[in-house]
């Protein structure tokens, strides 16, 4: 009576489990599509600049981010059914969707703590060149993707030690925002970009969470099905008739 409690009770915490990594899943999805489509994203990465040093971050974070969500969605499938038919098959497959997602999390977060400004860095980078080629020359292409750019995020060119303001910023800045956009484009790219890297890591630390919980479920309910099965056969016998 006292194990079959335990395998009542962590079947139910497995399903409310699933449940929840069904939502982490919708919420990678989410968290992926507003990176890619984003406006603040989206406008840095279409930048036409040959060595464009985000576009790379922001096609990797894209194709990780839905492979992430559809291997999360996949592991709930996997724990659900198993949990209903009792199937050591299943049981096992959703403990490796667990254990993947738990290695690629991981992984995730050393480089994110070892690489902690990398992606900011590549953003500024963009900008700095695009700045840079508009005050070179008069080029009309670059000198609109710099007011796009100071229009998205609300800011205006780069802060003089001076405070004075250069042709370019009077060019390129929206005349609706010279008296309130005097931020330097460079803090905004980067406090702008380190409040969306925190929503990151939050959500990548509740998800490791639940993967390592998920991991627990399923190992245990996989050894109570084996033995239990095993414990059914025995004593079993067929008689055949001669």
């Amino acid at each position: 009576m006292g194990r079959r409690h335990w395998v009542r009770t962590t079947k139910c915490q497995l399903l409310v489990t699933s449940l929840f990594v069904t939502l982490l899943g919708l919420a990678v999805t989410i968290l992926t599509v507003i990176t890619r489509y984003g406006a603040h994203f989206s406008i840095i990465s279409g930048v036409s600049y040959e060595a464009n040093p985000y576009r790379t971050f922001h096609n990797v974070a894209f194709y990780s981010g839905i492979c992430l969500s559809m291997i999360l969605v996949l592991a709930a499938l996997l724990s659900t059914v198993a949990t209903v038919r009792e199937s050591v098959c299943l049981m096992a497959m959703g403990f490796f969707c667990f254990a993947i997602v738990f290695c690629a999390l991981i992984q995730a977060a050393f480089w994110r703590y070892t690489n902690n400004s990398v992606a900011e860095d590549a953003m500024m980078d963009v900008y700095d060149s695009v700045y840079e080629e508009v005050r070179r020359n008069l080029s009309s292409f670059r000198r609109q993707e710099l007011a796009t750019i100071h229009e998205t995020f609300l800011c205006c060119g780069k802060q003089s030690p001076f405070g004075e303001t250069g042709g370019i910023e009077n060019e390129t800045c929206p005349s609706e925002h010279m008296g309130t956009a005097t931020e330097d484009c460079l803090q905004e790219i980067q406090d702008f970009l380190k409040k969306h890297m925190d929503f990151v890591s939050a959500l990548l630390i509740i998800t490791i969470c639940f993967m390592v919980y998920g991991m627990i479920l399923t190992s245990f309910l996989w050894f109570s099905i084996h033995f239990s099965n095993n414990l059914d056969r025995r004593g079993k016998y067929v008689f055949r008739e001669t």
